[in-house]
């Protein structure tokens, strides 16, 4: 049986792309932070550049919640869009493949290859509702396997932003020795009420729709989608600021529509759009289990709090925010660097895109990786 044909995960027998797959964990059960063990875990990563021969040179990149391995390179079969990095990645680029080996994995609980919700469990069916609960902490123990496996003791530079920010910061609190340069972007030492809040709403709007089943929609007729779009939608209107929307919708209608006779607004159609989209190219449960592994994020949690986990970090640190991000606001990545004595401050990415100004601002936040990584 196949995974996941009613929703948007990869599965086994799509195009490949550029993945590569690690198998980890066959003889050793990944112990979770919640309690249980999952075996046979496989990740799905894509590499550029080359390795050099002291294995010095590698930059590991983690990618945000939808994200995932492919952040560079061009669309084709078995990647629906190019790259979500490009041009921060590449021959000459902030993080010059000439110079540098980089690896994206697709993350634990994920959906583009990578273990998660929708890959077939041991007995051969999904997994489902039987996934079990994870952190980000889990994920960066099974991207330090993978690293292991690569024959990657130290990462020239870990980068990453939003969830990918949460896990390069577990990194280089929970292997210190293993991080020589830590890039942040627009995250902080936890997740914050408000945060829960938002992502609880996306996590109560996937298990409204009626295909949802409790998680084991695999061999429906259909998944929640339509729960699934909903959430995207309430993400996206944090993951973008006000003055973005004002200016690019204002009170527009979408094209002949009429609101007043029951047509939409141009920015209800606007979310509408990216619903619909990440539901062909992403999995619902997917999307839960990382959700709240974002919410479960606390560097300091088992460690004696905050201040006492990020004195651990021994790499130089580079941390960067958004000026419009309402959802990881400036004050959380000021926090960290009171936090952090290997930080000189926060980087100002000036943008009126909001959270996903890390994605969109390219120029800016590849000036920033550039002085990083010189």
């Amino acid at each position: 049986m196949t995974p996941a044909h009613n929703s948007g995960a990869w599965r086994p027998g799509d195009p490949f792309g550029q993945r590569k797959f690690a198998e980890l964990f066959a003889s050793r059960p990944h112990a979770l932070e919640a309690g249980g063990r999952v075996g046979d875990v496989t990740v799905a990563y894509e590499t550029w550049g080359t390795l050099n021969s002291d294995r010095s040179n590698a930059v590991l990149v983690l990618h945000a919640l939808t994200g995932d391995s492919h952040a560079a390179g061009v669309a084709e079969p078995g990647h629906r869009e190019q790259g979500w990095w490009e041009g921060i990645i590449g021959p000459d680029a902030p993080i010059d493949t000439n110079k540098y080996f980089v690896v994206c994995p697709n993350v634990f609980g994920g959906c583009q290859g990578t273990t998660g919700p929708a890959s077939i469990s041991p007995d051969g069916k999904a997994y489902g509702s039987r996934f079990p609960r994870i952190t980000i902490r889990d994920q960066i123990v099974v991207e330090a396997a993978l690293a292991d496996q690569m024959g990657i003791d130290t990462w020239a530079a870990v980068v990453g932003g939003s969830m990918g920010g949460m896990r390069a910061l577990e990194w280089a609190v929970s292997f210190p020795e293993r991080v020589k340069r830590l890039i942040v972007i627009s995250v902080g030492a936890v997740a914050t009420a408000e945060e829960i809040a938002l992502s609880s709403l996306q996590i109560r709007a996937i298990k409204a729709d009626t295909n949802w089943h409790g998680g084991d929609y695999y061999d429906a007729s259909a998944g929640p989608s339509v729960g699934l779009s909903i959430a995207r939608g309430i993400g996206q209107v944090n993951y973008r600021s006000e003055m973005e929307f004002d200016s690019r919708f204002g009170r527009n209608h979408q094209g002949d529509e009429q609101p007043l006779e029951g047509g939409r607004y141009a920015v209800e159609s606007y979310l509408e759009y990216h619903g619909e989209k990440l539901s062909h190219r992403f999995d619902a449960n997917s999307y839960i289990i990382l959700s709240e592994a974002m919410n479960h994020h606390d560097v300091g949690r088992g460690r004696g709090g905050s201040t006492a986990a990020l004195a651990r970090v021994s790499a130089e640190v580079t941390l960067a925010g958004i000026s419009s991000d309402h959802l990881y606001p400036l004050r959380l990545q000021q926090e960290l660097a009171e936090l952090i004595p290997s930080a000189a401050g926060v980087e100002v990415i000036e943008s009126p895109s909001g959270h996903d100004g890390f994605l969109v601002a390219l120029e800016p936040v590849g000036k920033i990786i550039t002085r990083a990584l010189q």
